[in-house]
């Protein structure tokens, strides 16, 4: 009984049946549809849904929590579109993938949720991993862990050879031949099958490494991947089950045949040229840039040992190029939602990207717009998240000072909300 309890409570379930109502008062109010910061505001929130926001200090009802933030600058929950909750950087990472089961991924990877909601991020996109990520999400749904609302990739799509192909790196008698079970195509037939696979596991998002990668144990990180057949035929698959389909790539002829083939999200983007900023203008497609991962790559790869030597010869060549990418794109009009790829670089850091994104122009709330109000529209889940308006659900955080001011206050958040259940304050 006393479990049952606490389970309601947990879930903002008072005794009496009734959802417990908390009145928040924000001293700065991020309004991230318009891009300004409103002061003195009260937030009403019942259960996991906010029922209003209203100017001024407004008195709690009878019954009501009060939390008090006026010396803080509230927002909507983070979201962080690239992200692989799964793992984290190391210079043992490759030899860890011979050594852990299924279940030493999952509980390393509980950490990981934990610090990236504590990080402000209560919302993000899983790109890529074993499909532990699948099960991390669900127990994340079911109240069973603490972490962000997970939506993930289960396991890439690639082509034999490709980044994310399992058995890159290893020796022949280990590398057999995937197929499309395994998230591994050849052919328009095989693209059909693994995104159908991808739906009976459980994904909710579909994504492609339309070029190669960095940090994969193949030689190559920049040349297209899959032939045009390939990509239409994910694309076409996954729009039958209304999924979006997002694309890694590095180079810049693999993002052409992406934006051809109708691709929702070019992840990344390093070696763009204008030619494809204009066609994604033109397509309306988003970028998720991810400048921090090529920042962080190519200061590991500085590091003697910490990555294998073709691993290292591509982050020293492409990574630092990204931030410049970024910036041009941004001045092209391209649509951007905040992404970070977290995993390459610790969880939790995720904040850094800001710093990234306005070092090169974007202004301080255009910024924090795209990882809010951006990436729900790229979801397509701007009806419940994204911003802070009655009828949405309760995802608030709030952090120390002004970040309008000085970007770097993204680093400290000092409370987090998740659908109406506080976890950090």
């Amino acid at each position: 009984m006393k479990n049952n309890l606490l389970t309601l409570l947990a879930f903002g379930i008072s005794l009496t049946g009734i959802a417990q109502t908390t009145f928040i008062h924000a001293g700065r109010l991020i309004d991230v549809k318009n891009k300004k910061v409103l002061t003195e505001q009260t937030l009403v929130v019942e259960g996991g849904t906010i029922l209003s926001v209203n100017p001024g200090y407004q008195a709690p009802s009878k019954g009501a929590t009060l939390v008090d933030l006026k010396m803080a600058t509230v927002m909507p929950g983070l979201m962080d579109m690239h992200v692989h909750i799964e793992n984290q950087t190391s210079p043992t990472r490759y030899a860890d993938g011979f050594r852990d089961n299924e279940a030493d991924v999952a509980y390393k990877a509980l950490p990981f949720a934990q610090v990236t909601l504590m990080a402000g991020f209560t919302t993000v996109r899983d790109m890529g991993g074993t499909g532990v990520n699948i099960a991390l999400r669900n127990a994340i749904n079911a109240g069973l862990v603490v972490g962000p609302r997970i939506y993930t990739a289960g396991k890439s799509i690639a082509p034999t050879g490709g980044h994310a192909d399992p058995t890159n790196g290893v020796k022949r008698d280990l590398m057999g031949d995937p197929g499309p079970e395994s998230g591994v195509i050849n052919g328009p037939y095989d693209a059909r099958k693994a995104v159908r696979q991808a739906v009976k596991y459980g994904s909710d998002v579909i994504k492609v490494t339309a070029t190669g990668g960095v940090l994969s144990v193949a030689r190559d990180g920049s040349a297209p991947q899959f032939q045009q057949d390939e990509l239409e035929a994910v694309v076409e698959t996954a729009k039958d089950f209304g999924m979006h389909v997002a694309a890694h790539a590095h180079g810049d002829e693999g993002m052409k045949r992406a934006v051809k083939a109708g691709i929702h999200s070019i992840e990344h983007g390093t070696l763009m040229t204008e030619e494809t900023m204009d066609q994604m203008v033109a397509a309306g497609t988003w970028l998720v840039p991810t400048v921090t991962a090529g920042m962080s790559a190519a200061e590991y790869a500085k590091i003697p040992g910490y990555y294998p030597l073709v691993v290292r010869d591509k982050a020293m060549r492409i990574g630092a190029q990204i931030q410049q990418t970024f910036a041009t794109a941004y001045k092209k009009g391209i649509k951007i939602a905040f992404g970070t790829d977290a995993g390459v670089f610790p969880h939790g850091d995720n904040y850094r990207e800001f710093i990234y994104m306005t070092e090169v122009g974007m202004p301080n709330l255009e910024a924090i717009q795209s990882a809010t109000l951006n990436g729900a529209l790229l979801m397509g889940i701007e009806d419940k998240l994204g911003s802070l308006e009655g009828g949405k659900l309760a995802d608030i955080i709030a952090v120390r000072g002004n970040p309008d001011q000085d970007i770097k206050a993204m680093k400290e958040v000092i409370f987090v909300m998740k659908e109406g259940k506080v976890y950090k304050q």
